[in-house]
């Protein structure tokens, strides 16, 4: 493939995968400390001098609890640098694809989120951050790819799925969060579904990329338990509330996302099943 492809955040646990699945363009991987993104002047010229056809962001500040403490960062990385992004991408007419998360909604919809769900209403900066990226992004530009996931998992970084397996080895017993709901997803299949996007020339807009669930979505403590069983780990596991597990960041209570544009991604437990064979 001759089109030229820059992803930013290319050390990260999905930007490894992109890169994957890309392999056949001319790719070109930038992560820290080849670009700063939070600096508009090196945006500017180093992106310019480039000339990317396509550019996909998956540069973040994920740690939510973080996010609490060091706003005005959350702010420049999740926020101000997508529309700096957004600017220099127009200037050269390519395509911006971004990542963003379920986080953006409020958490009260037991049922989930489609891609034009008005509810939104993050409840913690992490969340507020990713939801002034979406609308900078939205201001503009008009050739992007929106891209909402949840609850990422994958064999490049620190994820849910290996802090659990670590707790296992380190603890007789663990509680996990029983009242929040979720899709998780596994990064080889979000870096799957973008590749389908861009073969396929989908229209511009938003899109939810997510492992399937029952409706609604599952729990950690649904999540954890069905990890500790694929790996066949005896453990004692026992739910609690969040109200039990008090941390920083407000976590909402569903935030399930919902995907109507889309092939349905494999089921959750398939995808984890995979995952755990792999990195044993």
């Amino acid at each position: 493939m001759n089109k030229k492809i820059l992803i930013i955040g290319s050390r990260g646990m999905l930007g490894q995968d992109m890169a994957k699945f890309l392999a056949d363009f001319n790719l070109i991987l930038w992560d820290q400390p080849e670009i700063d993104i939070t600096d508009q002047n090196q945006i500017n010229s180093k992106i310019k001098n480039l000339k990317p056809d396509i550019v996909i962001n998956c540069a973040a500040y994920t740690d939510v609890d973080g996010c609490e403490t060091n706003q005005d960062l959350a702010m420049q990385v999740n926020g101000s640098a997508v529309g700096y992004l957004a600017e220099i991408t127009k200037k050269l007419d390519a395509i911006l694809i971004h990542i963003s998360t379920d986080y953006i909604f409020n958490g009260q919809n037991k049922d989930g989120y489609e891609e034009d769900s008005q509810e939104i209403g993050p409840l913690n900066i992490y969340g507020q951050s990713k939801l002034k990226g979406e609308l900078l992004l939205q201001e503009k530009i008009d050739k992007y790819y929106l891209i909402r996931t949840s609850w990422l998992y994958g064999k490049n970084g620190k994820n849910f799925v290996e802090t659990m397996l670590k707790l296992a080895q380190e603890n007789d017993s663990l509680k996990v969060v029983n009242d929040q709901f979720g899709k998780p997803t596994l990064t080889i299949d979000l870096a799957r579904q973008i590749r389908y996007i861009l073969d396929n020339n989908l229209d511009f807009g938003s899109y939810h990329i997510i492992n399937e669930t029952q409706t609604g979505g599952i729990s950690w403590y649904d999540f954890t338990r069905k990890i500790f069983e694929l790996a066949e780990i005896k453990i004692n596991l026992q739910p609690c509330t969040t109200a039990e597990f008090s941390r920083p960041a407000q976590r909402p209570a569903y935030s399930a996302l919902i995907n109507t544009k889309l092939p349905q991604l494999r089921n959750w437990q398939e995808a984890l099943s995979e995952y755990l064979e792999k990195v044993k």
